[in-house]
């Protein structure tokens, strides 16, 4: 051991950096990992609980819009990219099907289901290949070769990763 307070400096610096990058930094409030979890709602960040409350809402709206489709001549729905005036079109029927498997995910999410995050997976993952689809492989087929980039993938990617980090410690919560 040196007895030189000149050499013992850097060690008691590098350890004042070490304890400062444990401390929380203005990313952990999108990311509650290092919270106490009481319930399983707990472990969702802030914004997916935001997006759970809006697609609880457009699940709801899902439900409602066939019977709109009926009666109104015009009903636009868009989702990942893909659009359309009739909700009785393929398209229209995939939309309000998208959007009402969004709201139960949500469902399961807020209320705390066992199955929800499996769920969420899985709609996660459908969102990524149809926003893929329409980014990559649809330009070519309507003939427009007109790129564009799908935003969805900037929330849906980080929330696909979120709910894979998350899914053991949800399912064996009670």
């Amino acid at each position: 051991r040196c007895s030189s307070p000149h050499l013992a400096k850097p060690l008691s610096v590098s350890r004042n950096f070490a304890q400062t990058m444990e401390q929380n930094t203005t990313f952990d409030e999108f990311d509650n990992s290092k919270k106490a979890i009481k319930r399983r709602r707990d472990l969702l960040p802030i914004w997916i609980k935001i997006f759970t409350w809006i697609f609880l809402i457009f699940g709801i709206i899902s439900i409602i819009t066939p019977i709109l489709g009926l009666f109104l001549e015009k009903v636009d729905l868009s989702l990942y990219g893909l659009s359309t005036t009739s909700a009785f079109s393929p398209i229209g029927i995939a939309i309000v099907l998208l959007f009402l498997f969004k709201g139960i995910v949500a469902y399961g999410l807020w209320f705390e289901k066992k199955w929800a995050v499996r769920f969420a997976i899985i709609d996660a993952i459908i969102g990524i290949v149809v926003s893929s689809y329409v980014m990559i492989i649809q330009p070519f087929i309507d003939g427009t070769r007109n790129f564009n980039i799908r935003l969805e993938l900037v929330a849906l990617i980080p929330y696909l990763m979120k709910m894979r980090k998350i899914q053991k410690q949800w399912e064996e919560m009670k």
